[in-house]
């Protein structure tokens, strides 16, 4: 149970539904409650597979182009301690960051679950990062199972609160997602500093 409760911990904050929130809310505004649903529904899925699939094989990926794991946790580590501080700006409580580009071709898309929504907002270059960065040649086959039923659980999550995402914001207000976004921020940098302090530890002095 540590291994799914620290998977998802780790890839819920760094998913970060909240932050979805706003520009779900935005494509979505002329579908009916049904539509949104299913946008929802496979944009998780999709999430799912996508985030499956790096921690699976993204460790033979790396070993093709000869990237080491802790060159991965470094530069991961760097992209979410970004993220993180992102997200503890004044201007977080608006979403994750999204460009006029990428959100009118959204608006124009009949189907948004998979880009701009699955990828790359929810599974974006942090999330992977996170997903290559849990794969050790110790793990076991349970525990490999137990990631990937956190990665799961951290899909229904996600699904679960887009589908919510109306009253949520509605609740909310502005405040309330701002101040959420900071705690969400803060533990998003504190998961890019240990990203970024395990890969040294491994690169220069052979650690974990």
């Amino acid at each position: 149970m540590e291994a799914v409760l620290a998977t998802f911990t780790a890839l819920f904050t760094v998913v970060n539904p909240f932050g979805a929130m706003p520009v779900f809310i935005t494509l979505t505004q002329d579908d009916t409650a049904g539509n949104r649903n299913q946008q929802a529904l496979r944009a998780c899925i999709y999430m799912a597979l996508i985030l499956s699939v790096f921690f699976l094989a993204g460790q033979y990926v790396l070993n093709f182009f000869g990237i080491g794991l802790a060159d991965i946790r470094i530069a991961g580590g760097l992209m979410i301690m970004r993220a993180g501080f992102g997200l503890l700006t004044s201007k977080a409580h608006r979403g994750k960051k999204v460009s006029k580009g990428v959100l009118q071709e959204g608006l124009e898309k009949d189907d948004i679950s998979f880009t701009p929504l699955a990828m790359p907002m929810l599974s974006g270059p942090g999330a992977i990062a996170v997903s290559i960065g849990m794969f050790t040649s110790a793990l076991s086959y349970t525990d490999i199972s137990l990631i990937l039923a956190a990665i799961t659980l951290v899909a229904v999550a996600t699904f679960i609160i887009l589908v919510f995402a109306h009253q949520l914001v509605g609740y909310l207000g502005k405040a309330g997602l701002s101040a959420l976004s900071r705690i969400m921020g803060f533990i998003v940098l504190s998961i890019g500093v240990n990203f970024v302090s395990t890969g040294i530890q491994t690169l220069f002095f052979g650690g974990r």
